[in-house]
């Protein structure tokens, strides 16, 4: 950075203690987190954490690799919202103010996830962010970022 040849830097599954070190630490400021966050898994501390300190959290697997798709809760409110599960999933991160990075190799739902003209109410809002959390990602579960190993 100060040859001028990096604009910032980011950091990946951070958590508050180690973004703590850091900011205490370091002479460069992250200005990214990439976390794990979805409607199933949302780490509201360090969230907010981040937020406090100016550092976006960028959500990778907002669709929680496609498992919250089995979720009925999730189907019957996206639904009401005339819209996919991933959609709902998506848009429920950026209410949230993250920025979510959704993973998709399929043309078409590449075009629906760009497609979020909706906003959800405070009351849905309120009941996404008590959705049970979610422990098995299906073939994903042996990757130790879901296997919270």
């Amino acid at each position: 950075m100060r040859e001028g040849k990096i604009r910032s830097i980011g950091l990946s599954n951070f958590n508050q203690h180690d973004i703590e070190n850091i900011l205490k630490h370091a002479t460069i400021k992250p200005v990214v987190n990439q976390i794990l966050a979805h409607i199933s898994n949302t780490p509201f501390g360090l969230i907010d954490f981040c937020k406090k300190n100016d550092i976006l959290i960028e959500a990778y697997s907002p669709v929680g690799h496609g498992e919250l798709m089995k979720n009925v809760e999730l189907k019957e409110l996206a639904e009401k919202y005339q819209v996919s599960v991933p959609q709902l999933a998506i848009r429920y991160c950026l209410e949230l103010g993250l920025l979510p990075l959704p993973k998709s190799a399929n043309k078409e739902h590449i075009k629906m996830n760009g497609e979020l003209d909706f906003k959800l109410s405070s009351k849905d809002l309120e009941k996404l962010k008590s959705v049970k959390m979610m422990d098995d990602y299906g073939e994903s579960s042996n990757f130790p970022v879901y296997s919270k190993k």
